[in-house]
């Protein structure tokens, strides 16, 4: 096709004059923005414009209430799934006048979108069809910013990873690395780690990509994709404001990836918040520990996200290395288990239960479903066998504490 039919069919030096090159023949103000609503570039010297373009313009980003809007009205479902150009509605609500986008793509992957405005008149057919021919002139310089970003991605990950795993000993030899990669970070942070039920494929990758940078209030400063987990570090206002702060944001990424994908997190882990950026791999551990425990005791732990909320189940680990240190086994507790193990009995289970319902026997009763004077009668035989006195706290205390680290034990390794 030649110059008069495909206007685009020439080499560009940078994005912004293709923009402008769009909006010329379009007649139309134009954006052009990657895949995540950053803007990439946009056309000058327009006729008119919108609130939502001017927002766009200042933020180098779209605005949220603008995404949300769009998600809402099926828009952006379909500029994901088809590469014809889509004509948009205004939206007053979120000063979003009549536009036309298409979605610049390769393949199956979206690369990014152009948005045309339509200020003067609707853009007919053969806009469309110009429309079309920007999205194949954009593809390449969006393929070569994609390889560019994909390098520094990797090199953001690596950093991350050195982090997470204690690499840098200094905070003076992070912050200098930081520096070097373009990584500002703030006074305070820490990890979440979000497990999901299957490894990450590429198009769930890609999702959580696009969730990830598209929620604005809180937004990563680093993250990493590992197996089936997500791994961020997020930001925090001060210590006081960082548990809830944290929290908001493992909220909305969850209800975002439900609402948009139909691909939530099954769970996650928040850990504390650090001031050292060496720090970094101590709150990534905590976040860990959230999701093993919280696998491990599902019924106690399941409200639990943050790690200060686990209580003494956050101690179950050291507790678990002090007795394989030791070799130490709760006596009362072997003698209970051999009596179960030779008469096909429970009362481990029932010893269990009732401490866990703070020795109240009507409350254990129902929840074992017996009778209380048959619950009666086997917390005699307890006693009996395993040598326990149920008048006595500190005992009860150890009991309870060793049966939980015992069943902890049973799984301890990593997700």
């Amino acid at each position: 096709m030649n110059a008069e039919l495909n206007p685009f069919n020439r080499s560009f030096d940078h994005l912004e004059a293709l923009a402008d090159k769009i909006g010329e023949v379009l007649h139309a103000p134009v954006t052009v923005e990657d895949a995540n609503h950053r803007l990439l570039a946009y056309s000058k010297h327009d006729p008119g414009t919108d609130a939502a373009r001017i927002a766009t313009i200042i933020g180098r980003r779209v605005p949220d209430n603008v995404i949300a809007s769009l998600w809402k009205d099926g828009v952006i479902p379909r500029l994901m799934q088809s590469d014809e150009p889509v004509r948009i509605r205004s939206i007053r609500d979120v000063g979003l006048g009549d536009r036309v986008a298409i979605s610049i793509r390769k393949d199956n992957q979206v690369l990014g979108y152009i948005w045309a405005l339509e200020v003067e008149r609707p853009l007919d057919e053969a806009c469309l069809l110009h429309l079309k021919l920007a999205a194949q002139a954009a593809k390449i310089k969006l393929l070569r910013l994609q390889t560019q970003r994909r390098k520094e991605d990797e090199e953001r990950c690596d950093f991350f990873w050195e982090l997470l795993t204690g690499h840098h000993r200094t905070a003076l030899q992070a912050k200098l690395k930081a520096d070097s990669l373009g990584v500002t970070l703030p006074g305070l942070f820490g990890v979440i780690v979000f497990q999901f039920g299957h490894d990450v494929s590429e198009q769930l990758n890609q999702q959580i990509q696009y969730i990830v940078t598209a929620i604005q209030k809180t937004r990563p400063l680093l993250h990493v994709l590992s197996d089936k987990q997500l791994i961020a570090l997020v930001p925090g206002t001060n210590a006081s404001r960082f548990a809830a702060e944290a929290g908001e944001f493992a909220l909305s990424f969850y209800h975002q990836m439900k609402e948009r994908f139909g691909s939530e997190p099954l769970n996650w882990g928040i850990g504390s918040s650090c001031e050292e950026v060496t720090a970094v791999e101590q709150s990534y551990r905590e976040a860990l520990t959230v999701l093993q425990i919280k696998a491990q005791f599902p019924a106690e732990t399941g409200s639990v996200t943050h790690y200060h909320e686990l209580g003494f189940y956050r101690y179950l680990p050291y507790f678990l290395e002090q007795k394989r240190l030791h070799r130490y086994e709760n006596a009362s507790l072997k003698q209970l288990r051999t009596y179960d193990r030779e008469h096909h009995a429970n009362l481990i289970e029932t010893l269990e239960t009732f401490l866990a319902c703070d020795s109240n026997v009507k409350v254990a009763a129902d929840a074992l479903h017996v009778h209380t004077n048959t619950l009666a009668y086997r917390l005699k035989r307890i006693a009996e066998i395993g040598g326990i006195n149920f008048a006595n706290v500190d005992q009860k205390t150890t009991l309870f504490l060793d049966l939980k680290t015992d069943k902890w034990s049973g799984n301890p390794d990593r997700l």
